[in-house]
């Protein structure tokens, strides 16, 4: 592997380096986007509970604002229950886009690993082959060694920046897809919890 890595010259110091925070990036966000930390469903029944019992204090309001991100956008919308259907939507889709910039942290980070790092396999391609015609020039056809140095480093360096950007382009679509579920679901969490509100808002709340 280190030969490898010598033989593809310079241009593989910035390509190992985009793997590693590809990598990086990919596991933290699968072990930040799990469901059970995002929309844990011991919470959605707890919030649906305190809907029914019409137990929306503001104390048990206040603490869920630093759990999960589900608990996280019911608090900030229950706590305008009192203020009708088209408020808590109002800040319903408030809360989603800031839970959304949250969830997404990163995920532009790893697009830009899988758009660069084939950008440095061409460019080592490229000053791999004028190494070739630069030694075609100087020394003639003749030279064997001289002329497979320069395509080696100029097919490692593709072959090394196709490597890292074809499973960070898969993780960046994975990741995003999963992202944009998993909003959809605290979207439609929310709203039931809000239809919820409304039809009991004539008993009141606490």
């Amino acid at each position: 592997m280190i030969e490898y890595l010598m033989a593809g010259g310079g241009l593989m110091v910035p390509i190992v380096l985009c793997s590693i925070i590809a990598a990086g990036i990919s596991l933290e966000r699968l072990w930040s986007l799990r469901r059970r930390e995002v929309r844990p469903q011991r919470a959605l029944l707890e919030l649906q509970e305190r809907v029914e019992r019409e137990d929306l204090t503001d104390e048990w309001l206040k603490g869920l604002r630093v759990k999960s991100p589900l608990e996280r956008v019911a608090s900030q919308v229950l706590a305008l229950h009192g203020g009708g259907r088209e408020t808590m939507r109002h800040a319903l889709t408030a809360e989603i886009a800031q839970i959304a910039h949250e969830l997404e942290r990163y995920l532009s980070t790893l697009g830009s690993m899988a758009a660069i790092t084939p950008l440095l396999g061409l460019l080592g391609t490229v000053i791999g082959m004028i190494k070739v015609f630069s030694a075609i020039q100087s020394v003639g056809i003749g030279e064997a060694a001289t002329l497979a140095g320069g395509i080696s480093e100029a097919l490692i360096t593709t072959a090394a920046g196709l490597s890292v950007a074809i499973p960070a382009l898969f993780m960046h679509r994975f990741l995003s897809r999963r992202v944009d579920d998993l909003l959809i679901d605290i979207e439609n969490d929310t709203m039931l919890l809000i239809d919820r509100c409304v039809t009991r808002s004539s008993t009141g709340f606490r």
